[in-house]
């Protein structure tokens, strides 16, 4: 994969390009893919995102939402907006399954694929493009890549309300050890161009509905296990509480967080039952590493301290090997 740098001439001209995510994009995969759009169409070129799937209302707001196309819903659209593309940049994803039943379509494409991501062990397959673990953000390394190539004057408000919508939610409000003096600065840079801050905490925390604050109470009462002799707490949602509650997409983000704020807690676990399949999110503080325990014990991976995870078991089974997964890692999580 040659270096995000040498993308330049490539731009030069106007070119049909596509922006993709991964599947049930979090604010980092809208907000970077929206920053990039907002920055090439004003470089001339024809672009449209794609999304493999829906996405939360609570990113709706972002400047550009409302043309993004959903791949399973407006299925006819997409793959006219991927037909004789030139350009396919992939943002906040390295392995092209992450984009669900998209994934055999840009697989065979015959154009050049870019990657812009910050997650660990990219897959190859990738033309030019940006990995980088360290960042906090991939809307941090779409700022980034647009210093590198010279044009930060076309850091618009626009691009800065959704790189800076994709850095306040992947470092969890600037919390996380990812949120180093570099981030701060870019922040300070964002303001600088017009960014008003509070607006877009607003329109991304205090956007829910009733019932979900309803089903907040629910699981934290209900479904929360604490085991101390682990520094570890699980949150096992069926999917009866989805229903109940009438979840829509986005609406379980950031409840594992919850758990890491009880007192010792080192590890967290979200187990929920999507009816499909399972899915598991983890997070850590300190040297215990997710990544490595989503990618050994549920086909996952992610982050050092952040990560994800799937299964095909029911809710019950998968809670039981997550515990016997646990227990193997006592002398870690001490």
């Amino acid at each position: 994969m040659k270096s995000i740098a040498e993308i330049k001439p490539l731009l030069e001209s106007p070119k049909k390009v596509v922006i993709t995510m991964h599947q049930k994009p979090d604010a980092d995969a809208m907000g970077s893919s929206l920053a990039l759009y907002h920055y090439l169409i004003q470089k001339g070129h024809q672009v449209t995102v794609v999304s493999p799937t829906n996405f939360p209302d609570f990113l709706k707001w972002m400047p550009g939402a409302d043309g993004v196309i959903d791949f399973e819903s407006s299925n006819d659209r997409a793959m006219e907006a991927l037909k004789g593309i030139e350009l396919l940049f992939c943002l906040d994803f390295n392995a092209l399954y992450r984009t669900k039943n998209m994934a055999p379509y840009l697989e065979k494409l015959d154009c050049i694929k870019i990657m812009i991501d910050h997650h660990l062990e990219p897959q190859p397959g990738f033309d030019y493009g940006v990995s980088d673990t360290t960042a906090s953000s991939t809307a941090q390394l779409v700022y980034e890549t647009i210093y590198i190539l010279g044009d930060e004057k076309y850091i618009n408000l626009e691009i800065a309300q959704c790189i800076y919508a994709g850095t306040v939610t992947d470092t969890g409000s600037f919390r996380f050890a990812s949120t180093n003096a570099k981030v701060h600065r870019m922040v300070a840079d964002l303001m600088d161009r017009g960014l008003k801050h509070e607006v877009i905490h607003q329109a991304i925390y205090d956007n829910f509905l009733e019932n979900r604050l309803r089903f907040l109470g629910h699981s934290l009462l209900n479904r929360m296990e604490v085991f101390y002799e682990y520094n570890t707490a699980m949150m096992a949602i069926p999917y009866t509480d989805l229903k109940r509650f009438d979840l829509q997409t986005g609406d379980t983000e950031g409840l594992v967080n919850f758990l890491l704020s009880i007192q010792g807690i080192k590890m967290a676990a979200l187990i929920i039952d999507r009816n499909v399949e399972v899915k598991l999110s983890f997070r850590s503080k300190g040297n215990f590493d997710v990544n490595t325990f989503a990618r050994k014990y549920f086909d996952g991976g992610g982050h050092f301290n952040a990560s994800g995870g799937r299964s095909t078991d029911p809710l019950e089974k998968t809670v039981g090997r997550f515990i016997r997964a646990v227990e193997e890692n006592e002398e870690l999580l001490q």
